[in-house]
């Protein structure tokens, strides 16, 4: 007759031993995590993986070669300000993991009894979608988080935005704010207003369902209205600039009819740099159409003046966080 006692011992070694197992193909997979370093030049391009509604996966271009890239320095000051404000307002003081944002979702999350909030900073964003996938396991998120310390090391906080906005889903096969400009507006992403602004930032919870304009317009419009306040109280907009923009209706109507016919329809992708293979990352030539990006509009974050804010005026401040002052 076996004894209690050698059984849970026996258990406990199973168990010491999966452990075990699993820290190594964790370090196995740290070790291969791909270079950050090749991010620097803003040249670079890559070609990553993205789904579309129905989960299928399709090349997407990052860096000069897509035609919908735009530069840091054609990104107007309030959409950078808009994403930063609303989704990772540590963005100027953490490293790449928000370590306070995390315990108060988990905080949240206890208290409903589901996984109701995220935490992950806008440079873990960017990690994710470009150089992981989708599942939700531990082992991703660790490599999430070690890739975004990394980023944080080698990259400005400027360079880190401009991925993230160029990258972000912001419709059916709509990715990054260029072609969102021109899928929702008509126009190039220079060209938008704050209202416009805060109407794309308000989206990017959920532009499939939940902030999805054409299903839940009155939504988004509610959240871009809290997305210019926020740009008012750090100081980004005047006063009068404020009142204009909640005064202004989207012109959307270049948005398709419906979204949900697009859902039902077969979507139609086409690679934009044949010559790129999926992970490679290429240096593209020199062109005209690539804007400088060392420096940003007026009012909004800067390469190489992260840790300054930038009053609506276009004055550097230095506050201690990083962030405009209050007017």
């Amino acid at each position: 007759m076996k004894r209690p006692g050698m059984s849970v011992k026996k258990a406990g070694i199973v168990l010491c031993g999966i452990i075990l197992l699993y820290a190594v193909y964790i370090g196995i997979s740290i070790f291969f995590l791909p270079s950050v370093e090749e991010l620097k030049n803003r040249r670079a391009v890559m070609t990553i993986q993205v789904r579309d509604w129905q989960g299928k996966s399709h090349p997407f271009v990052v860096g000069p070669k897509n035609r919908d890239w735009t530069p840091s320095g054609s990104i107007p000051a309030e959409m950078k300000w808009a994403v930063i404000l609303a989704e990772d307002a540590n963005f100027y003081k953490h490293e790449g993991i928000d370590v306070k944002a995390i315990k108060n979702a988990i905080k949240y999350d206890l208290e409903k009894k589901r996984l109701a909030r995220g935490a992950s900073t806008i440079t873990q964003q960017v990690a994710k979608n470009l150089f992981l996938s989708r599942e939700k396991t531990i082992s991703r998120k660790i490599k999430e988080i070690i890739l975004a310390r990394r980023m944080e090391q080698e990259l400005t906080k400027g360079r880190i935005v401009e991925l993230y906005l160029n990258v972000v889903e912001l419709g059916p096969m709509v990715h990054g704010i260029g072609h969102g400009a021109r899928y929702y507006f008509g126009k190039s992403a220079a060209e938008l207003t704050p209202r416009e602004c805060a109407f794309l930032a308000a989206m990017l919870p959920g532009p499939r369902v939940a902030y999805n304009p054409y299903k839940n317009l009155g939504k988004v419009l509610k959240r871009s209205d809290m997305i210019l306040r926020l740009l008012r109280g750090k100081g980004v907009l005047s006063e009068d600039e404020y009142h204009q923009a909640l005064a202004e209706i989207p012109n959307v109507g270049r948005m398709q009819q419906k979204v949900d016919k697009t859902i039902e329809q077969e979507p139609v992708f086409k690679n934009l740099s044949s010559g790129v293979k999926e992970g490679e990352v290429h240096v593209a030539p020199p062109a005209e159409s690539v804007h400088p990006v060392d420096r940003a509009p007026s009012g909004g974050p800067a390469d190489g003046q992260e840790n300054k804010g930038v009053d609506a005026g276009g004055h550097d401040q230095t506050p201690a966080v990083g962030e405009p002052k209050q007017p």
